[in-house]
């Protein structure tokens, strides 16, 4: 599995739905003028964009463990204080922003909890922690028709089902395990249309994460074989639309 990819490949695959979340993500969150916030896991900057154009650059951070994303979102938010790090090892000063937040990475992270501790470390004490992860669980997700076409042709892949707080109330339970307090568990639900099942499917091509990296892997007979198992998950009529379910939890940072 892989990130150390072009922003453009991530901007295809994974933002065409990560851009609508972010704007609902914000609006969730409460984010206004005068807020200081770090974006955790920013990657090319989906989230990082949204909270520019509301807040302006010089109010935004963000941090990334990718070189290709860290070098991404600099050069397209010119003024945002962006640096090379995990969730794990947060280069601030404690309680230094009034709202953090990680779109679409918890479930990626080494250690969650550390990673969910770490952001409670930054945030000051009357601030706001949020993370969200889609729902790889019970679904809709951006990727159920992707690993439902991977399980029909080996029924032994878990897909993403098995990273953590991709089911109902896992974030919350990791959000509290790491220390936060007040938590509460929020559903955002996208759509996205699509023109054509090519549309759909070349982006999975790119090697993007663990979908990618199936696809990647498999020799032409297999990967011809899984694009029509795709194709059979997908409505026949194109256009066509689908719907992306999102987990999302609010917290502030809990005692010392």
């Amino acid at each position: 599995m892989s990130f150390e990819v072009a922003a453009e490949a991530y901007d295809r695959f994974m933002g065409r739905y990560s851009r609508p979340l972010a704007a609902q993500f914000v609006e969730l969150v409460g984010v206004c003028r005068g807020d200081r916030v770090l974006d955790v896991g920013c990657g090319p900057g989906a989230l990082t964009g949204e909270l520019v154009a509301r807040l302006g650059a010089e109010a935004v951070s963000a941090v990334d463990p990718s070189g290709p994303f860290v070098a991404a979102t600099t050069e397209r938010f010119p003024g945002v204080d962006v640096r090379r790090a995990p969730a794990e090892s947060l280069p601030f000063d404690a309680e230094a922003f009034d709202v953090v937040l990680a779109q679409l990475v918890v479930h990626f992270m080494t250690d969650p909890v550390a990673g969910l501790r770490e952001m409670g470390r930054v945030t000051r004490p009357d601030g706001v922690v949020a993370a969200s992860v889609w729902d790889h669980g019970t679904g809709p997700g951006p990727l159920t028709a992707f690993w439902a076409a991977v399980r029909q042709l080996d029924p032994s892949s878990h897909g993403e089902a098995d990273l953590a707080g991709t089911h109902d109330g896992e974030l919350a339970d990791l959000a509290r395990r790491a220390g936060l307090a007040d938590v509460a568990q929020h559903v955002l639900t996208v759509h996205r249309r699509f023109e054509s099942f090519e549309d759909w499917w070349e982006p999975f091509t790119f090697g993007m994460g663990p979908a990618g990296a199936v696809v990647t892997a498999l020799d032409d007979a297999d990967r011809a074989r899984l694009r029509e198992a795709c194709r059979e998950q997908l409505p026949a009529q194109a256009p066509f639309e689908l719907e992306a379910r999102a987990w999302c939890v609010t917290a502030i940072p809990g005692g010392p």
